[in-house]
């Protein structure tokens, strides 16, 4: 893959860069994906809605419920309104979940 990963450290949290499809039949990790600018993202097929927060929402629980950490440890930082967002999570944990993610996707950790 060219451009960065899907993710990187920052500080004790790990930024995760999501492409988000809303009104999917399904909630759904897809696995690692390269956009048309070539930078690597985390696929999600989301059941909700883009609007009034909805799909900011189901996102955030989807990964909760996923990687088994608290929501609260969730935040989007940018792309509020976009397909293509930028998470802050912050928990312990994060960094391994993210390499077996990389390693069973096939995605970068650089």
């Amino acid at each position: 893959m060219t451009g960065r990963a899907f993710f990187r450290a920052e500080g004790e949290a790990v930024l995760l860069f999501v492409r988000v499809t809303p009104r999917s039949s399904r909630d759904a990790i897809e696995g690692v994906t390269v956009d048309a600018a070539g930078e690597a993202r985390l696929a999600v097929r989301l059941r909700a809605v883009p609007e009034d927060g909805k799909a900011n929402k189901a996102l955030v629980a989807l990964i909760a419920k996923s990687w088994k950490i608290p929501k609260s440890a969730i935040e989007v930082v940018s792309g509020l309104t976009m397909r293509q967002k930028t998470l802050r999570i912050a928990h312990d944990s994060i960094a391994k979940i993210l390499r077996d993610v990389a390693e069973a996707k096939g995605g970068s950790l650089s």
